[in-house]
């Protein structure tokens, strides 16, 4: 995988995470209309609750690419890649079960699809050692 490539996954994913999480911090209804989602507003200080692990996931994210950015240190990108690939695909398998479940609506597997292809892509990406090219 090419450097160019890479660098933009990474910002795409982390200025992504860190908007929605910023949005579901601040205005979470709001957020969820964005999303074509709904909750019962008793559960908005959850969601925004939800909202801070979302911006930090997009501030790993955003780290990443700065390590990626000034070619630091693979390690760093891997373990970031590997601590935000564990947390999305606990996020994924959380929203399928609930959707199964009845809990969510059907709009959420957006969700789960956008964490479970971050979760490919990045264990595709260390089992293939891309990261290797984009640092040091």
């Amino acid at each position: 995988m090419t450097r160019p490539i890479l660098l933009a996954y990474q910002l795409l994913i982390g200025v992504s995470d860190t908007m929605t999480g910023a949005l579901l911090i601040i205005v979470p209804e709001l957020t969820l209309r964005l999303m074509h989602l709904q909750a019962p507003s008793d559960a908005l200080t959850y969601l925004s609750f939800v909202g801070a692990f979302v911006f930090s996931v997009g501030l790993a994210c955003l780290y990443g690419a700065l390590v990626m950015a000034r070619r630091g240190s693979r390690r760093s990108l891997e373990t970031v890649w590997l601590l935000t690939a564990f947390t999305r695909a606990s996020v994924a398998i959380f929203v399928v079960a609930q959707i199964m479940n009845h809990s969510l609506e059907l709009g959420w597997s957006a969700v789960a699809l956008s964490d479970g292809a971050c979760v490919l892509i990045q264990a595709i990406g260390l089992r293939r050692g891309w990261l290797a090219n984009v640092t040091n």
